[in-house]
């Protein structure tokens, strides 16, 4: 049996629109296990990326409740949302928030010491996790502007990682990226998931969707459907075909 880490019900989302209202996700009951890989897909305008910042903490939902672990964090306050996120959660978006004017190394750490503040100890996890991202020592103390777009994300994962987060939530991660370098991305998501982190991602590509052991499929707010694609395991077309042949059947 899976361990329930973060439960919805009822979850909705409603924003006005020029005095009209528009309801982004509608009555959502959903639940997310301990070490799953969960991938959000849908068409743009789904509820895709709405609904990975309400099961975050950063939105905050319109009606209905989120449960994280004993927690009830739709009915926190924004100081306590905030606390929430930096003690439970890590971030990895499709834009690389690194901070230009620090290096790589430092960015890490400043993430970190909101949590920790050994820092020689915050160094050493900061390089034991470059160093399972293959991000090499003399790349960790140059400036973001210097390093390449799929070094500086992997960077991101490292700095998502550093708190030692339960869920790990990530918005279109490989969306800026060319092949090679989301490949990469795709690659440190697995290892990690596969150690036991949990992962909630956002995308548009059937090539990063493939990567998860779970798919749900958004549509105007609405969970479709959901397809269990069991371990990843690499060039399995059985795999492919069986996710193909889900969006297909959802409309994708």
């Amino acid at each position: 049996m899976k361990e329930t880490l973060l439960k919805t019900e009822k979850l909705s989302k409603s924003f006005s629109n020029g005095g009209v209202m528009q309801h982004v996700l509608k009555n959502i009951d959903l639940q997310l296990y301990k070490g799953d890989f969960t991938v959000i897909m849908g068409a743009s305008g789904a509820g895709k990326s709405t609904l990975l910042y309400a099961l975050s903490g950063m939105d905050t939902p319109t009606l209905g409740t989120i449960t994280f672990g004993d927690k009830m964090i739709s009915e926190l306050s924004q100081d306590s949302l905030a606390v929430f996120r930096r003690d439970h959660c890590g971030f990895i978006f499709q834009q690389i928030y690194l901070i230009d004017t620090m290096s790589v190394l430092d960015n890490i750490l400043a993430a970190g010491l909101l949590v920790n503040n050994d820092k020689k100890a915050l160094a050493t996890k900061a390089r034991e996790l470059f160093s399972a991202v293959d991000i090499p020592e003399e790349t960790i103390h140059k400036f973001p502007t210097q390093i390449s777009g799929g070094e500086a994300q992997r960077a991101g994962i490292v700095r998502a990682l550093i708190n030692s987060p339960e869920i790990l939530f990530a918005d279109e991660p490989t969306g800026a990226l060319n092949s090679k370098s989301g490949l990469d991305v795709l690659d440190t998501l697995t290892k990690f998931n596969e150690q036991g982190q949990s992962i909630v991602m956002v995308t548009h590509d059937m090539r990063s969707a493939r990567r998860a052991n779970r798919i749900l499929y958004l549509k105007d707010g609405i969970i479709m459907g959901e397809c269990d694609l069991g371990k990843y395991t690499p060039n399995d077309n059985k795999r492919h075909e069986k996710l193909a042949d889900f969006l297909t059947e959802m409309g994708w």
